[in-house]
């Protein structure tokens, strides 16, 4: 009987020490001071918009070079980004094939001139003789086709080198323009296929943007319109006007190409890079737009969130889906209503869970 006596003890007592350290650790994190927090309510901007749709930069003059002989490639001279002037030779394809080819047209060529030499000779000398009636006039009638199909033979003669200078132009690439190499597509030694790029060639510092318009908002645009170019990875804002306005969509899924001059700038732009074109037109569509600091916004690697409080008064991280920029502030599409809070400041670290109190 004392054993059972002594065991419910023990058991008691041991019951009695885990719920003396369970109170004390709850009291303990309770006693965690709660951080000061500063909130602020979701702009709404519902009033007139203006027009803004995505774009993508690219260099005003630029290409794709090519041939339209296939042979390998004896040299390529240049690499991406050096810098070439106007006919620079860019990259040599073996042309031997045409060197002989070359050779028997200038052959043909020597031919041609003294056949055709001397059936000028004959034809002139006829002439005379014509004209004394020392000759029939089939006589001369022969003569003449001889000396008409000798002259045709120089002239196909002197074509057909034309045609091979013409193939000569495609074994030995140059440049169109001078600019800046963007890409090199072949090494020495490879094959070069008709049709196949083989350097890209573009202006520097003269660049445009390429722009799809809604179909309710093309009729508003006009050539000639001055747009602000928001460059995203930099920041910039430039200045731009509309050069070319597409009046089809029949193979760009409703959407209306649109074409901008960018102004110069000492901004750092590059082909590739991805804007933001705003219209001085007042959207017939209109939407919501939530809009918050970007100085909110938390970065976790590809991730973009804010810090909202809870029913708790504790700090929820809310990772949302961004749009475009607006100056300081940034277009939320998902995660964030119209009609809540989130947190702009805070007198500590915050992280999920963390007791939080409103100033």
């Amino acid at each position: 009987m004392k054993k059972y006596i002594y065991i419910i003890a023990f058991l008691s007592a041991s019951i009695f020490i885990t719920s003396c350290g369970s109170e004390e650790k709850k009291a303990a994190i309770d006693t965690t001071p709660a951080i000061k927090i500063s909130v602020n309510k979701v702009a709404v901007n519902s009033n007139s918009q203006f027009l803004s749709v995505s774009g993508k930069i690219q260099a005003a003059n630029s290409t794709d070079l090519s041939t339209r002989m296939m042979g390998y490639v004896k040299k390529v001279h240049v690499n991406v980004g050096d810098k070439v002037r106007k006919g620079q030779l860019l990259v040599s394809i073996n042309n031997t094939d045409l060197e002989a080819k070359k050779g028997q047209v200038n052959a043909g060529i020597i031919q041609a001139k003294a056949a055709f030499k001397n059936a000028e000779k004959n034809y002139n000398r006829f002439k005379n003789l014509f004209a004394s009636n020392s000759v029939t006039q089939k006589e001369m009638d022969d003569m003449t086709a001889n000396y008409e199909m000798a002259k045709a033979g120089l002239e196909s003669a002197n074509q057909m080198k034309n045609e091979i200078n013409a193939q000569f132009t495609y074994s030995n690439i140059t440049a169109p323009f001078s600019g800046v190499i963007t890409s090199k597509n072949v090494e020495n030694g490879d094959m070069a296929n008709p049709g196949m790029p083989l350097i890209s060639l573009e202006t520097p510092k003269v660049f445009e943007v390429i722009a799809m318009v809604p179909e309710t908002e093309i009729s508003e645009i006009d050539k000639g319109t001055d747009v602000n170019v928001l460059v995203k990875s930099i920041d910039t804002t430039v200045k731009g006007k509309v050069t070319e306005v597409s009046t089809s969509a029949k193979n760009t899924g409703g959407q209306y190409l649109v074409k901008v001059a960018l102004e110069k700038t000492d901004a750092n732009i590059l082909s590739g890079m991805f804007s933001t074109v705003q219209f001085p037109v007042e959207r017939k569509v209109k939407s919501e737009l939530v809009l918050i600091p970007t100085d909110a916004i938390v970065k976790n690697g590809q991730l973009s969130g804010v810090y909202t409080v809870s029913e708790s008064n504790t700090a929820i991280l809310r990772w949302l889906r961004l749009g475009r920029t607006y100056g300081n502030e940034v277009e939320v599409l998902s995660g964030l209503n119209s009609d809540e809070s989130y947190i702009v400041s805070a007198e500590g670290k915050l992280f999920n869970g963390a007791k939080i109190t409103i100033q």
